[in-house]
Parts: structure tokens; C-alpha cells; sequence
């Protein structure tokens, strides 16, 4: 679309100039009056009443209404949240893929408004369909990796565990031959916007629920945890901006302010030290999901590792003196994952945000309130997790890289998947590294 440009429009006798989200370009090259409102073609969920609550709330003003509804809304999910976290790691699995198609639905649905493209041939069925093949491989992949040898005990899943990537690259083929066959001539340029756009959106809401369900199984903590630091950043966030908001923080919201900004940095700090101290007094919240063979079935049962056993510090000259001022010592005793959880809160303040400004200029970019209606009071579903996103990433990236993410029980279920020959020479090569070393 290079040849988009700014025109000048005459409404009631006067020049009105119209932007390039105003025009579409046609294979033929002439730009095309735009003939969707996104704004009334897209659902919006922030204003919108229950029929259940509309009685309740008629008598109020409208802004009181909005916030009623947000405030009922809000308590909704989070005692929906606490349900699924007690119906365990299978139940949480479940509501993130859920989400996850939510989530690309909303996404998906404002491409096909913008291009216009609900009568282009295949089009729908073909972005659900790279969904569920995008969803084959990550998933496919993580459960390979994670249980392979549960998965093995069966003639047909060992086929799927061995042939898994050859089977994921051909149903992308099946998929991108359907596309190429739908071509029609006409709508060329649109059908490959359309293409691209669910690709990108692939890359975002797959990859990233990928990553927090590999968070999940590592342990309910670093799932919940990233979470709740992220609702207390932005409950927070809003009201220091309310109480002491004055200086404006980015132009893409303009409601946001520094005093927000920094309130709500410190107070996710503190928070987000304070909720992980609490879980991990518990075994559930800290275990990874493992797969116990002996029983046959998923556990989250463990001995808790070095990063959930109380361990004391020493504190800096500084603190230490501070502390002695108090009556207290020169040391505190502290898990190991607190002072990890100050690193991820401290980027759920700084960095996160920027996930929600992000969604604030994809908004504006095409003029829509919301990304949906599924939350009344909120928006979509992708209003709520524009933050999220990022988190879930960091999280990811960051336990791969700081800690040991190569458990034994992984690593001994990619042995399971080498045939017996590879086994033999593994079994070799150990066994002689070992008396090497005087261990056997």
C-alpha cells in the first residue's frame, strides 16, 4: 500500500483531510473510499452492560455504570483465576489454550474488517486452520520434550513422537498449497495482507501461550506470580495516577502519568516479594508438573529444590547499619525465588507497561475502542493481557537462562526417544566419563 497518501475530502463545504486508514488499495491500484467503521464493526466491551446488571445500575450516571460493571467484572476473574489455579495444572492448561483462541479470534476478526475480507474465499478457514497446526507443533513439541516417555507407551503416539516435526511441517504445506489455490485475481493484494497478518499474529498469541504453559510446568508459581504482578501494576498504577497524577508519561495514553508510573513500580515490588515469600511455603505452587512412572499419572509432588529452602544473607554495610538502627541483625533470611521475583517485578513495572501502550496505538491505528466485547466492563480478551504477553516472555527467557531448566527428567526422556543402538553407546560413553573420574 506505498501509494497511500493523505486526501482531501470535502464535508459540508469544507476540506476534511483524510488519513491512509480512511482509503484501501485495490489490485488495480486506485485508492478505494473505505467502506467498514471499524469502530461499529468491532465490538466494544468497555461500555457494555449485562442484560443481568442493567437494572441495577440504570439509575446511575454513565461513567458510575462503566465502573460498576468493570468492578463486578474484575471480581469475576479473579475468582475465576482462583478456581482454575485450584483445579490444577490440566485445568489451567485448558484455559490458556481457550484464551489463547479468544485472543486470536479478536485479532483475526479486526484483520478481516480492515481488508475487508468476509467474502474472500477460504480465507476464515484457513486462518483457523494455521491455528490449530501452529498449535500442533508447539504443543506437540513441549509435550514431546516434557513426557516422552509416557507418550511412547503406545504404538500410535511413538509414531507421532517420531515423526512429529515431519508431520507438523506437512499439514504448514497442506495449509500454504490451500492458500495459493484460493487466489483469486481480484483480491490478490488483500488475500496476502490477510496471509501476513495471520502470521503475525500466529508469532504473538501462540508462541507467547506456548511460553506460559512452559512457565506453568516449571511450576504454578512462576505462572501465578507473573500474573498477579502485572493486575497489581496496573490496579495500582491507576490509583496513584488518580491521587497524584500530574505529569503526562507517553503521548499514546494520555491518561497515563509519572506519578503512576513510579507509585505503581514500587508498590509491584513490594508486592511481588511479598506473594512469592507466601507461595513458597507450599509444595504445590513450587513443584514442577512431572510425570511419575511408577504411578502413571502427571504429579506436582517434590522435594522443593534449593530456590524454595529458606537460606539466610548477608546484608550490605549500608542496610546492615539501617537494620541495627531497628534493633535487627546483619543478615535476613529470605528463599532464594524472593530476589528472583524482585527481578521480574521490576520488569512487570518498567517494561510491562510498554505492552499496554503497544495495544493503545494498535487501537488508535485503526480507530477501535476495544479489542472485543467478552469482558463487560474491560473489553476483550487481549485488552486485559496486552501486558501479559511481555511478562510471560520474560519469564520464560529468564528462567532458561539463569536457571537449570535441563531437568534429569527431561533430559532422560530424550534418551527414551534414541533408538536401542544410541542408548548402548550413551550408556558406554557415561559409564566410561564416570570411572574417569573415580565416581564409579
Amino acid at each position: 500500500m506505498s501509494n497511500l497518501r493523505p486526501r482531501k475530502n470535502v464535508d459540508n463545504g469544507k476540506a476534511v483531510e483524510s488519513t491512509e486508514s480512511d482509503y484501501i488499495d485495490t489490485d488495480d491500484g486506485i485508492l478505494e473510499k473505505r467502506k467498514v467503521n471499524l469502530s461499529e464493526t468491532i465490538a466494544s466491551g468497555s461500555k457494555r452492560t449485562p442484560a443481568v446488571l442493567e437494572k441495577f445500575v440504570q439509575s446511575l450516571p454513565e461513567k458510575g455504570k462503566v465502573w460498576v460493571v468493570r468492578g463486578i467484572s474484575a471480581i469475576i476473574m479473579f475468582s475465576l483465576l482462583g478456581l482454575v489455579i485450584y483445579g490444577g495444572p490440566l485445568t489451567m492448561l485448558i484455559t490458556i489454550m481457550v484464551v489463547q483462541v479468544k485472543a486470536f479470534s479478536e485479532i483475526i476478526n479486526i484483520g478481516y474488517a480492515v481488508y475487508r475480507a468476509h467474502g474472500l474465499p477460504w480465507f476464515r478457514s484457513l486462518s483457523w486452520y494455521f491455528l490449530i497446526t501452529s498449535d500442533y507443533f508447539f504443543y506437540g513439541e513441549f509435550l514431546i520434550d516434557s513426557f516422552g516417555v509416557a507418550l511412547s507407551r503406545t504404538d500410535f503416539l511413538q509414531f507421532l513422537v517420531t515423526y512429529h516435526k515431519l508431520i507438523s511441517l506437512t499439514l504448514y504445506l497442506v495449509g500454504f498449497v490451500w492458500f495459493v489455490l484460493s487466489l483469486v485475481k481480484r483480491y490478490y493484494l488483500r488475500q496476502f495482507a490477510l496471509f501476513f497478518w495471520t502470521h503475525i499474529t500466529l508469532l504473538i498469541v501462540v508462541s507467547i501461550a506456548h511460553a506460559f504453559i512452559q512457565n506453568l510446568f516449571e511450576g504454578i508459581i512462576w505462572f501465578i506470580v507473573p500474573i498477579l504482578m502485572v493486575c497489581c501494576n496496573d490496579l495500582m498504577a491507576y490509583v496513584f495516577g488518580k491521587l497524584y497524577g500530574k505529569t503526562p508519561l507517553i503521548q499514546l495514553s494520555p491518561k497515563k502519568t509519572w506519578e503512576g508510573f513510579i507509585g505503581a513500580g514500587i508498590s509491584t515490588i513490594i508486592f511481588g516479594m511479598i506473594i512469592s515469600h507466601i507461595f513458597c511455603n507450599y509444595k504445590y505452587f513450587v513443584c514442577p508438573v512431572q510425570y511419575d512412572e511408577a504411578e502413571d499419572r502427571m504429579t506436582l509432588e517434590c522435594q522443593p529444590g534449593e530456590m524454595f529452602v529458606p537460606k539466610e544473607y548477608n546484608l550490605p554495610q549500608f542496610l546492615s547499619n539501617i537494620s541495627k538502627l531497628f534493633g535487627f541483625g546483619d543478615s535476613i533470611v529470605l528463599y532464594p525465588f524472593v530476589l528472583h521475583s524482585f527481578f521480574l517485578s521490576v520488569f512487570s513495572s518498567v517494561i510491562g507497561p510498554f505492552g499496554g501502550f503497544f495495544a493503545s496505538g494498535f487501537k488508535r491505528a485503526f480507530k477501535i475502542k476495544d479489542f472485543g466485547d467478552a469482558i463487560p466492563g474491560h473489553g476483550g480478551i487481549m485488552d486485559r493481557l496486552d501486558c501479559m504477553l511481555l511478562m510471560a516472555l520474560f519469564v520464560n527467557v529468564y528462567f532458561k537462562t539463569f536457571l537449570n531448566h535441563d531437568t534429569v527428567q527431561k533430559m532422560f526422556h530424550q534418551i527414551h526417544n534414541l533408538n536401542a543402538e544410541q542408548q548402548l553407546q550413551l550408556y558406554r560413553m557415561l559409564q566410561e566419563s564416570l570411572q574417569n573420574k573415580h565416581l564409579l
